[in-house]
């Protein structure tokens, strides 16, 4: 059967077909949907697990009870699992192993745009980069063979376009692979010095077989088209030099790279008067083909960052893009992206952007938007689970002035299950200062919805235990929490009020489900009336004082020539966030 695919899709799709049993994965944009897919096919176990570190953690110990097992995050996530990466270079697999990382050249949704081919390379395990679905497929049930047949785990290193982008794809049957005894070999899997040093001297070994294997493997191949000019390209920049350049050029495509096959870009690069590497983020194969003693065009010509799309490279090499429709960019209004109406950060933020000398250290989630205008209620954000600690350590320097300055460190409910439980362990063992606020919304909500410790659900759909942050402060020792409900903005800012009061750590829990939540039933029990009812202004007594456009809410917009706001009755939610923040109650509840 030939279908359309993602290449989300057809990872999944091919880690079903090499016979995978156990796959694990925390939520990250582009990589989200692979787990997604998987967690439909029956045969394979799969969760959610609370960070990427534990994902890959519980992948290795599938392989080593003798399962074909899968870890994927987007490339950040890859960070948080290089502790255990590195050591599963040395130790090997039992059951095959593959690590997927989703790179996101241009940063859509990420905080860095790091490369992640960096990592195969420096941990010495084997990677392969699809170019599209159907490489997405093949090469996933690839890596599982390469995995079992050379004792290591494998990175496949996927983009945002190749993640995203459908192209089509031949299914085949899934291979049910036996799993493996299990043996104790404490020689192989007990990581002490003794044992590691050992490992290490097999490990360059290894390496020399894969490079071996580099050579001959059919996703390393060239396209000679008789032309002085050479073009070499690893992924998704395969498809996008070959549509600026096309039989224009040879082409060297590169579906293996670590260990990179040295004797056939040599063999490619010789003879050629202009060679051209299109690669995205680092020079990581222009590095190579000039460590081999060529002189090639890369990042001279091409841009160092963002992604290489054909109309990047065309105006790179060409000074020129292909036409397209023209029109009056003076008349293109400005839509910078803002939290969703009814969304229950709403009332928190625009209370906390009221606070004077405070620091407010955030984190990654959609919260971040309270950054922006109209709140402006957001000083830090470095990476998941940082808004604690950062707080902490911010909390211990302001204490040693006499300004009085107060930190509140924000996030979200996953991601305090992520990375942030540490670091509240952390704020009630040194004793902050800091007033900490887990905005809970009963979901991991940036990245579409996927279920957490805190829902009450698997990835399958199964019920779970549903963990209460509350439980776990109290357990850290925590005597001063307090879980308000979001939208009841003097209920906030008393509470702030006290918390700010105290003179030892605290924490605050707002809880509401996101206004996009498909509700489960514990949802409809605990909150009957939420997102019932519409409001409206009542433009009889509005003033157009402009007010309630401060709640930042995109249901709410103001009519100039008339001076009044409005409500679009088909976006409002019924938070009535705007309602309270109106100081002559211009803004009422619509009767039902």
């Amino acid at each position: 059967m030939r279908i359309l695919m993602t290449g989300d899709e057809a990872i999944a799709r091919g880690a079903y077909e090499a016979g995978v049993v156990f796959a694990s994965a925390y939520p990250g944009t582009p990589s989200t949907e692979i787990l997604e897919n998987l967690a439909r096919y029956a045969e394979v176990y799969s969760e959610w697990a609370p960070n990427e570190k534990v994902a890959l953690e519980s992948a290795i110990g599938a392989s080593v009870a003798g399962g074909r097992a899968m870890a994927s995050m987007k490339h950040v996530g890859l960070n948080v699992a290089a502790d255990p990466l590195f050591t599963f270079a040395y130790t090997g697999v039992n059951g095959g192993a593959v690590i997927v990382t989703a790179d996101e050249p241009g940063q859509y949704s990420s905080q860095n745009e790091q490369d992640n081919r960096n990592y195969a390379k420096a941990a010495r395990i084997p990677m392969l980069e699809p170019a599209d679905s159907q490489e997405c497929l093949d090469m996933t049930k690839l890596a599982f063979e390469i995995s079992e047949q050379f004792d290591t785990p494998v990175l496949i290193r996927l983009t945002t376009r190749v993640c995203h982008s459908k192209s089509p794809v031949t299914l085949g049957a899934r291979e049910e692979i036996a799993i493996k005894p299990y043996e104790k070999q404490s020689g192989k899997y007990v990581c002490v010095p003794a044992v590691a040093k050992k490992l290490r001297v097999k490990m360059e070994a290894r390496t020399e077989k894969l490079t071996a294997y580099s050579e001959k493997s059919a996703y390393n191949h060239t396209e000679n088209n008789d032309s002085p000019i050479g073009v070499i390209t690893s992924g998704v920049c395969y498809h996008y030099a070959k549509e600026v350049f096309g039989d224009g050029a040879s082409h060297l495509k590169l579906g293996m790279t670590w260990p990179l096959p040295d004797n056939l870009i040599g063999d490619f690069c010789d003879g050629l008067e202009k060679i051209y590497i299109i690669e995205e983020n680092d020079p990581y194969i222009e590095e190579a083909v000039r460590r081999l003693g060529f002189r090639p065009y890369g990042k001279g010509v091409f841009p160092a960052y963002g992604e290489m799309t054909p109309e990047v490279i065309r105006k790179a090499m060409f000074g020129e893009t292909l036409p397209t429709l023209t029109y009056d960019r003076d008349k293109v209004i400005s839509r910078p992206p803002t939290l969703c109406a009814g969304c229950p950060h709403r009332g928190f933020f625009y209370e906390l952007a009221k606070r004077a000398n405070i620091m407010v250290s955030g984190d990654i989630g959609c919260y971040t938007l309270a950054m922006a205008p109209p709140f402006n209620a957001l000083d830090t954000t470095v990476c998941m689970g940082a808004s604690i600690s950062m707080g902490h350590g911010a909390q211990k320097v302001f204490d040693m002035t006499e300004q009085g300055t107060r930190v509140i460190s924000v996030l979200g409910d996953s991601t305090f299950f992520h990375t942030g439980i540490n670091s509240l362990l952390n704020v009630a063992y040194n004793q902050s200062n800091t007033v900490n606020v887990i905005l809970d919304n009963r979901i991991t909500g940036m990245t579409g919805h996927q279920e957490n410790p805190g829902s009450g659900y698997t990835v399958k759909g199964e019920r779970a235990p549903m963990i209460k942050i509350e439980d776990i402060a109290r357990a850290f020792g925590f005597r001063n929490i307090r879980v308000v409900d979001p939208n009841d903005l003097g209920l906030v800012r008393k509470t702030l009020d006290e918390l700010l009061a105290l003179n030892e750590p605290s924490i605050l829990i707002t809880r509401w489900p996101c206004a996009l939540k498909k509700f489960s039933v514990e949802d409809k029990k605990d909150y009957p009336q939420a997102y019932c009812g519409k409001y409206a202004v009542d433009a009889q007594v509005c003033i157009g004082c402009k007010l309630c456009m401060k709640a930042g809410c995109p249901a709410l917009s103001f009519l100039s020539d008339k001076s009044k706001a409005i409500i679009s009755r088909d976006q409002c939610l019924g938070c009535g966030v705007c309602a309270q923040i109106c100081p002559r109650t211009a803004i009422k509840k619509e009767d039902r």
